[in-house]
C-alpha cells in the first residue's frame, strides 16, 4: 500500500468512526431494550429455529437454511421458510411459493428468498420485515411445525427456539470490525446470545485463532459445516461438464466473493478475468453488453458466477452469452447434527 492510500485510508476511517460508534450505540440499546423487556418479543405455535451471523454477509446463510430445511423435511416434519426478502421492491407479507409453485420474480421477494424458494420442494416460502406477522401469516396457511427464520439474529421480535450463528472460517480478521470499519453488525461479545455457533466454509482452513476464542469464551456448543461443489450448471438443475481448460469470466455480486473465486480455482477451467460487484447488485443490460465485450476480448467462451447472481441476471436479456453457475452443498459436521437431533427429540 502506498504512503498516499495509508493516509486516505487513515482519513477515511476518521471520518466514518462517529458512524460507527452512532450504529453501536443503536445496536446496543436496542438489545438493552430487549433484556429488559421494554422491547417484547412474541411467540407462535411452532418452533422456531433462526439461521443468522454477526456480519453483512458472506458466511453462506442461503445455503445453510436451504441444508436445514432439506434435513428436516427428510425427517417428515413440515416445514416453512420466512425471510426479510432484503432488496425486493415489495412491502409487507408476500408469498415467495407455496411450496409447488415457482413462477416467481425476484424482484418481488430478494434475490435470496428467490433462491430458496427455487432449491427447495414442498417448503413454502415468504417474505416480512416483520417477522412476528409474517410467521402468523404462515401460521395460518400452512401451519408447519418448524419455521426456519432468515438471517434474524438481529431481528429479536419473534421469539426463537434455537438460534444458529454462522461464523465465517475463511473471513480475514479484518472482517470483525464494527461496520464501517469491517464487516460486524453487532460487537463479537454478543455471540452470547446465540444457543450455538457453526463455523462455515472449514473445509480448508481453521478459524482465526482471535475469532475462535471469541467462541470458546461462550461456552456454547461448536460446530463446523463444509461446502461441497456439486458442479456446473444453467438456470436449471441439470449438471453441465465443462471441458477441461474451458475459458471462463468469473462473475460475482456477493458478500464473499473471495470463497467463491478460491473454489473456482480447485475446478478444471481456465478464469481469465474476474469482475466483481458490491452484495446484490441488480445487474442491467449494459452489463450484458460489458461481459460480452470482456469474453470477446480474452477469447473466453462462457460466464460462471453463483446460483444467487444467476438469480438476477436470469431476468435480463443475456445475448447470446452462456452463463453457469457453479453449484455448492452446505454440509453439517456429525456432531451438528446429532445436537439438532438431540434438540428436536
Amino acid at each position: 500500500m502506498s504512503a498516499w492510500s495509508r493516509i486516505t485510508e487513515t482519513r477515511a476511517k476518521f471520518l466514518f468512526f462517529p458512524i460507527t460508534i452512532f450504529y453501536w450505540g443503536v445496536i446496543f440499546w436496542r438489545n438493552i431494550f430487549y433484556n429488559l423487556n421494554f422491547f417484547v418479543s412474541r411467540s407462535v405455535p411452532a418452533t422456531v429455529i433462526s439461521i443468522g451471523n454477526l456480519t453483512a454477509g458472506g458466511t453462506g446463510k442461503t445455503p445453510a437454511v436451504i441444508y436445514l430445511s432439506n434435513l428436516l423435511k427428510n425427517k417428515k416434519y413440515k416445514v416453512a421458510v420466512l425471510s426479510r426478502g432484503y432488496g425486493r421492491k415489495t412491502a409487507g407479507t408476500q408469498l415467495v411459493t407455496d411450496g409447488i409453485t415457482k413462477d416467481i420474480d425476484w424482484r418481488n421477494f430478494g434475490d435470496e428468498p428467490t433462491l430458496i424458494a427455487k432449491k427447495l420442494d414442498g417448503v413454502p416460502v415468504v417474505v416480512d420485515q416483520n417477522r412476528y406477522r409474517g410467521a402468523t401469516y404462515i401460521i395460518e396457511k400452512f401451519q408447519p411445525d418448524i419455521i426456519i427464520l432468515d438471517d434474524a439474529f438481529q431481528h429479536r421480535s419473534l421469539e426463537r427456539d434455537l438460534d444458529v450463528v454462522l461464523l465465517n472460517t475463511q473471513a480475514p480478521i479484518s472482517d470483525y470490525k464494527l461496520i464501517p470499519h469491517g464487516l460486524l453488525r453487532e460487537p463479537m461479545s454478543h455471540l452470547k446470545r446465540a444457543d450455538i455457533i457453526v463455523f462455515t466454509k472449514s473445509e480448508e482452513m481453521q478459524p482465526h485463532k482471535k475469532v475462535l476464542n471469541h467462541a470458546k469464551k461462550t461456552k456454547l456448543p461448536i460446530f463446523y459445516s463444509s461446502v461441497k461443489l456439486s458442479g456446473f450448471s444453467k438456470n436449471d438443475s441439470t449438471i453441465h461438464e465443462l471441458a477441461p481448460n474451458t475459458r471462463a469470466l468469473a462473475v460475482s455480486a456477493i458478500a464473499d466473493p473471495r470463497s467463491f473465486y478460491k473454489s473456482l480455482e480447485s475446478t478444471s477451467i481456465d478464469v481469465v478475468s474476474k469482475i466483481s460487484f458490491f452484495d446484490h447488485y441488480e445487474f442491467k443490460q449494459t452489463d450484458i453488453d460489458n461481459f460480452k465485450e470482456t469474453l470477446e476480448k480474452n477469447n473466453a467462451e462462457l460466464i460462471v458466477t453463483t446460483e444467487k447472481d444467476l438469480v438476477r441476471l436470469s431476468g435480463l436479456n443475456l445475448n447470446g452469452v452462456e452463463v453457469y453457475t457453479l453449484n455448492i452443498e452446505f454440509s453439517l459436521d456429525d456432531e451438528g447434527v446429532d445436537y439438532l437431533n438431540s434438540f428436536l427429540n
